[in-house]
């Protein structure tokens, strides 16, 4: 078998540009996908908030007829693996009135879905991939496999299957696959950030490019987390803050003698144009407007760490939901057309066609 026929990251022409649609294993059909109804976005619907709205609402209609069985403790303040353990716990009717808010919320995911998939840019996809935090407990992987049930059910051929990374660690894993072959082959690892309304991960992703040149074994090696919303600094003190993590993180690398590729990854929210200014959806970053015509974060970023080893500073930056998807690549080659969603604050998508066809033997 010849490697480099089935190498993902072949395309050596591959544009390098911000928010680009033409990556190296992968065309970017569509990202952001912004579709209203009277009550406004409803991407909305299928949030992380959203999920919290359900289960609050059932605990106010129970309390109707008798005692709440989850207690006094507020719905905002119960955790994932609280929930989790009432869902499998004895006390069935606090696991019923959690069930009831995991069918309401799945109800949500495939309404959603449901209209996505409607459109000219998702039509054909064979999977979508459920990236966020609602990957991480059993109550949102219950919820991801009902709403595959109830499009399957309204005549969809679909498959719907959480992420397979950490979603902390996929914001990341993603941004080697911004990357055509020839800016990272020869290279340890990359600097990764993911930047969202609450929190800023920078990281070092190690490639393993030599036993798995289609990045399958691409991993976290070390990573910071700033909580911004606990400090609330201003613009130009995020990106300050954000240029120590990564000359921290570089040191380290350097310490354990890993080379870095001379580039910087950044998955950041919103429709990011070609020059790495944020068109729209940046309204949640931190300290100010990351909208403006006078600030760039990538110019800022290779102002503030002109180089990486011997080489210039490139980075390059697309949005997070993008990002979180690209990790996947590895693990959808045997199909053709496939989504992300990734539910947070809001909800995150993108649509993606592989440049490399399933084999026949899949199609079978």
């Amino acid at each position: 078998m010849d490697k480099k026929k089935n190498d993902p990251n072949k395309n050596n022409s591959t544009l390098i540009t911000h928010g680009g649609t033409n990556l190296p294993s992968v065309t970017i059909d569509g990202y952001n996908l912004e579709l209203k109804d009277k009550d406004g976005f409803i991407g909305d619907r299928a949030s992380k908030s959203a999920f919290q709205d359900k289960l609050d609402d059932w605990r106010k209609r129970i309390r109707k007829g008798g005692e709440d069985p989850l207690g006094d403790i507020a719905t905002k303040d119960l955790s994932k693996k609280q929930i989790d353990a009432v869902l499998t716990g004895k006390d069935k009717e606090a696991a019923a009135l959690v069930m009831g808010a995991v069918e309401d919320f799945s109800g949500e995911i495939a309404h959603v879905l449901g209209k996505f998939l409607k459109e000219d840019s998702w039509k054909g996809t064979e999977r979508v991939v459920v990236g966020g935090g609602l990957k991480e407990s059993g109550f949102g992987e219950l919820a991801i496999a009902r709403a595959m049930v109830l499009l399957k059910a309204e005549g969809f051929k679909i498959e719907l299957t959480p992420i397979v990374h950490h979603p902390d660690e996929a914001g990341l894993i993603g941004a080697a696959h911004l990357m055509p072959a020839w800016m990272i082959g020869g290279y340890d690892a990359i600097l990764a950030v993911d930047i969202g309304g609450t929190n800023i991960r920078a990281g070092v992703v190690e490639m393993d490019l030599k036993n798995k040149p289609d990045l399958s074994k691409a991993a976290v090696w070390k990573f910071d987390l700033w909580r911004h919303a606990d400090d609330a600094p201003s613009r130009s003190a995020t990106v300050e803050r954000l240029a120590a993590m990564l000359d921290t993180l570089i040191a380290k690398a350097e310490k354990a003698k890993l080379t870095l590729a001379p580039v910087i990854g950044i998955a950041c929210p919103g429709i990011i144009n070609p020059d790495g200014s944020i068109k729209r959806g940046g309204q949640n970053l931190p300290g100010g407007n990351w909208e403006s015509d006078t600030f760039n974060l990538g110019e800022a970023l290779v102002k503030a760490i002109p180089s990486i080893g011997a080489h210039d500073t490139v980075v390059i930056i697309h949005n997070d939901a993008v990002v979180q998807g690209l990790s996947q690549i590895p693990f959808m080659q045997d199909v053709d057309k496939w989504g992300v969603i990734t539910i947070g604050t809001g909800l995150g998508n993108a649509r993606f066609t592989n440049k490399t066809p399933k084999k026949k033997s899949d199609k079978n």
